[in-house]
């Protein structure tokens, strides 16, 4: 195994999972920093497209509820979770094994949320196309899916590259 891949790998050179009582806690503030950029990267990605979605409606001056409700919707939650990255990114230090437990706790908390965010989106957009064909409630909810399900796998990444409590 390559020098870079025993530094950047979860696995030990000898094969197994690692786990938070073999973790150095510079690599898990590294594992925190990643996952700070990519949530950050997924907030300008997400604020980016709302707003071309919206400017694209405004120049062919269209109305598109569907596809202006989904552009606030990504805007909206892009400047959110940019703000969160950057907050949570002032705050990173090193963890002990108690810090990394409730970092972990945190995330499971989150990954949960994100699912329910995806699964209210769900709800709004069936409830939008079902009662009277409200595009504007299919569009959000659509977006707020589309949040929820990444900001899950986002999360459930972490948790994934923290490793097993043994």
């Amino acid at each position: 195994m390559s020098r870079w891949a025993q530094t950047y790998s979860r696995w030990p050179a000898d094969g197994r999972p690692a786990s938070l009582r073999t973790m150095w806690a510079d690599t898990l503030l590294s594992l925190e920093q990643g996952h700070l950029l990519r949530l950050g990267a997924w907030a300008m990605l997400s604020s980016l497209s709302g707003t071309a979605l919206l400017a694209w409606l405004a120049v062919r001056h269209a109305t598109a509820p569907m596809v202006r409700h989904f552009g606030i919707q990504m805007a909206a939650w892009g400047v959110v979770n940019g703000m969160i990255a950057y907050w949570a990114w002032r705050g990173l230090t090193l963890r002990d094994f108690a810090g990394t437990q409730r970092l972990l706790n945190i995330l499971w908390l989150n990954t949960g949320l994100d699912v329910g965010y995806a699964a209210v989106g769900v709800t709004l957009a069936i409830a939008g196309w079902r009662w009277g064909l409200r595009l504007g409630a299919v569009g959000a909810g659509l977006a707020v899916v589309v949040q929820g399900l990444v900001l899950a796998l986002l999360d459930y990444r972490l948790i994934a590259l923290i490793g097993p409590v043994k």
